[in-house]
């Protein structure tokens, strides 16, 4: 039988050659794959050990990138696609990196930050500059290759410096602190030295070829800043009438989203049409590109979830590739000379710099040398830059491999480094951390206060009204939604980033709406030093306090404010509450990294605009004795402040004259001590918030002498209806015979004794409470994550 002929004339293919393609592609298939699973797989067996993703990234791409096998089974046009893929990838890492950045901040005179950053980098460009042209690096030696080699290893990583430091929680540290900006700004000069080098030394022009040089670095230059001018003038127009149009909470307009996509790959294309670095355009455009609003956060968040997800993987397979180990000159002495020269320079460049500046900016010497190994840190664009030297042949393979080994050496010490600066640190850490007690009163106090709904709008506003204190330091309220993550609600979510999700559920955007439209609004007319930002704790009830408590540590919060469980009734009297909120709160208070305070409203949101000429809201702090009551108290020394408040401080004493007393006392168990060292610390406080308040007559004061807990509840319930607003100290009451016992007939424990007292079904209707826990550390600390100085 004739063959078949296909329709052009021409023979169908050959079995063996079909046979050969589905083989070849699914190597291809197979090995990408393998790229994605053994990323991730080695990402997490070191997440144990703190290194950074790039480390494990490394190590698998360059373990795959040269199994024989998975190498034959790419031909050169696949490796073409390769090639495209990590550029595309480059252009949106360097477009976000860009976006992270203020330009502006080099026309300043220079920060502490800018002079560790310049002082880590100009001794490793001296040496480099003074070394590296004698030792044969490059194919063809020239100033424009010796300029980049020095770059690339005098710049630092932010991104692999953020991460780490925060996942490492010494961000707030000012070591922390220094190490990110420094970062960042070395991260900025370097990659601006690369923009502006690229004018003068581009790979399309023969450097033989003067007159075309000039000609393409004239029309370069000219391109290129006329899309800086175009970015940073227009660029604030465009993306806020975006933003006016798409406000937080809605869904964003698809038009919208396509035009700002369409304007940012617009603006990043302009300067390569002429022969510019599209990745180096496309940093310069982020740079100048406004960094806040939603349009760009949405932006830097998608491209951050993509690249780790998508990008890194690939990335990091075909630098695998290119580094071909058969290439490496292992058995010649000078590449390792080579190989460990750059090592020396790379890290005693920057602990050099850092280190001399430290010793002019009056820096211990251990953390100056500890800040300049942290810098040393290499990341993304370090490795694209050795590979790209070995495909325009610029470097020998061997050259491209050192570095990229240099740069997975810089990663590999930095969670090492910062565990000794937690080490110390731990040892400097005071006991009460983020407590009332001892809050400067020279900061701003810090409030995560939730509600559960629009109910709780009213007590949230006189809550702040009374909380503002002075207008400087004034305070800082997180204004947090608590909202119950049901499947309903999950069906409405929207992935807007890594870490980033709006909720469309219209119940929810309309209750959050009237919420934040009632608040802004007090705070514009009456709120003088109150700083509003409004947050989501969006879970169900098993994770929401753990999304509380993350969040009040992330914003380094003093107080956390919890609404109690059950709501007011239009009687006065509260109703059976939901179980779901008292989870929450008890975990709350059990977990919490800062005081917490629960607001138990009856009547609280029904006051009328509390004057600020007179004083007609009433206000009592009841006090045992504790680090509760300190507490209490601290907070209600800053309530006194206010003008239309008239406080009355209410101090419990045990009549040791009783002879029921000396009973009682012979009946209990004390841990004399222990009494002892709190009763100092009582009277301290105690006596200092009388000199402060009480002595000059704006406080008021009263004893209760009491001699069993017995009357100490019939006193309390002979406060009800006196007061708006009554406050007291959960608990930690150190062997107190006045409080003894109460705690068995208890219908709320998360109250606290006197707490549950005062707030329970037969009191007062008309009398709020609020009960404040102080925060106390609980065993060693798991990390640093506060405000601390070791420099």
């Amino acid at each position: 039988m004739e063959s078949v002929q296909a329709v052009n004339g021409s023979a169908p293919p050959c079995p063996d050659f079909i046979s050969y393609t589905v083989k070849n592609a699914a190597g291809k298939v197979i090995s990408i794959g393998l790229a994605f699973v053994f990323s991730n797989l080695s990402h997490q067996l070191l997440k144990p050990l703190s290194q950074p993703r790039i480390a494990s990234d490394i190590a698998v791409g360059l373990v795959l990138g040269n199994i024989s096998v998975i190498r034959r089974a790419f031909d050169e046009q696949f490796i073409n696609i390769l090639n495209s893929i990590a550029e595309f990838g480059m252009i949106c890492y360097m477009f976000v990196l860009g976006m992270e950045m203020d330009p502006y901040v080099i026309f300043k005179s220079p920060s502490r930050n800018a002079m560790v950053a310049y002082a880590g980098m100009v001794p490793t460009i001296i040496l480099v500059c003074s070394i590296t042209p004698f030792l044969n690096y490059y194919q063809n030696p020239s100033i424009g290759f010796t300029l980049c080699l020095s770059t690339t290893l005098a710049g630092s990583s932010s991104h692999i410096l953020t991460r780490l430091i925060t996942s490492l929680k010494i961000g707030k540290s000012d070591i922390g602190k220094l190490v990110i900006a420094a970062g960042m700004h070395s991260d900025m000069i370097s990659v601006i030295l690369f923009s502006i080098g690229y004018l003068f030394f581009p790979t399309a022009v023969l450097v033989n070829d003067i007159a075309a040089h000039v000609r393409m670095t004239l029309t370069m230059a000219a391109a290129l800043l006329l899309q800086i001018i175009f970015t940073a003038t227009v660029s604030p127009i465009f993306m806020n009438w975006v933003n006016n149009e798409n406000p937080e909470g809605k869904p964003m307009k698809g038009s919208h989203l396509v035009l700002a996509v369409a304007y940012m790959a617009f603006v990043c294309s302009g300067a390569p049409i002429y022969g510019y670095s599209s990745i180096l355009s496309a940093f310069v455009a982020g740079i100048f590109l406004p960094s806040e609003g939603r349009v760009s956060k949405w932006a830097v968040g998608k491209i951050n979830y993509l690249l780790p997800t998508i990008f890194y993987p690939v990335f990091f397979f075909w630098m695998g590739f290119h580094a071909d180990f058969r290439r490496f000159e292992a058995g010649r002495w000078g590449t390792w000379g080579r190989f460990l020269v750059l090592v020396l320079i790379t890290i005693f460049g920057k602990v050099i710099g850092t280190v001399i500046c430290g010793v002019t900016l009056g820096f211990h010497r251990r953390e100056s040398a500890e800040l300049g190994l942290l810098l040393t840190a290499k990341g993304h664009f370090h490795v694209f830059l050795a590979v790209i030297g070995t495909l325009l042949d610029i470097t020998s393979t061997s050259t491209s491999i050192s570095i990229i080994i240099v740069i997975f050496l810089s990663v590999l010490p930095t969670p090492l480094v910062v565990s000794e600066i937690i080490k110390r640190a731990r040892k400097r850490a005071p006991t009460q951390r983020m407590a009332l007690e001892w809050l400067d009163p020279s900061n701003e106090l810090r409030i995560l206060l939730c509600v559960q709904g629009v109910h709780n709008v009213l007590s949230t506003i006189n809550f702040m009204e009374i909380s503002q204190g002075a207008s400087d330091p004034g305070i800082l309220v997180y204004l947090t939604d608590m909202v119950e993550l049901t499947d309903h609600i999950a069906s409405t979510l929207v992935q807007e980033g890594m870490d980033t999700v709006t909720v469309m559920d219209k119940d929810v955007t309309e209750m959050r709406d009237q919420i934040s439209t009632a608040v802004q609004a007090y705070v514009e007319e009456n709120g003088n030093g109150i700083t509003l930002r409004r947050m989501l704790a969006l879970s169900t009830f098993d994770g929401m306090a753990k999304d509380i408590c993350n969040l009040a540590e992330d914003l380094m919060i003093s107080l956390i404010i919890l609404p109690f469980h059950k709501n007011r009734h239009a009687n006065g009297t509260l109703d059976g509450g939901n179980p779901g909120f008292r989870y929450v709160n008890r975990k709350v208070l059990r977990n919490a990294p800062c005081s917490v305070g629960i607001l138990v409203d009856r009547g609280y949101g029904l006051v009328e605009k509390i004057s600020k000429s007179e004083s007609s809201f009433q206000v009592a702090v009841i006090f045992f004795g504790g680090k509760d009551d300190r507490e209490a108290l601290a907070y209600a020394g800053r309530v006194s402040r206010h003008p239309g408040v008239k406080l009355t401080v209410i101090r419990f004493l045990l009549d040791s004259d009783s002879v029921t007393a000396s009973r009682r006392a012979g009946n209990y168990r004390i841990n004399a001590a222990e009494q002892e060292e709190e009763m100092k610390l009582d009277d301290e406080s105690f006596a200092q918030f009388y000199e402060r308040h009480i002595a000059g007559g704006h406080v008021s004061y009263s004893e209760k002498h009491v001699v069993n807990s017995a009357e100490t509840y019939t006193t309390l319930r002979s406060l009800e209806g006196q007061y708006g607003l009554i406050i007291v100290g959960r608990g930690g009451r150190v062997n107190s015979i006045l409080t003894i016992g109460m705690n068995d007939w208890q219908q709320c424990p998360e109250l606290g004794p006197i707490g549950d007292v005062l707030s329970g079904s037969d009191s007062s209707h008309t009398t709020s409470v609020l009960i404040i826990q102080q925060h106390s550390l609980k065993g060693e600390l798991d990390g640093v994550d506060d405000e601390f100085s070791i420099m």
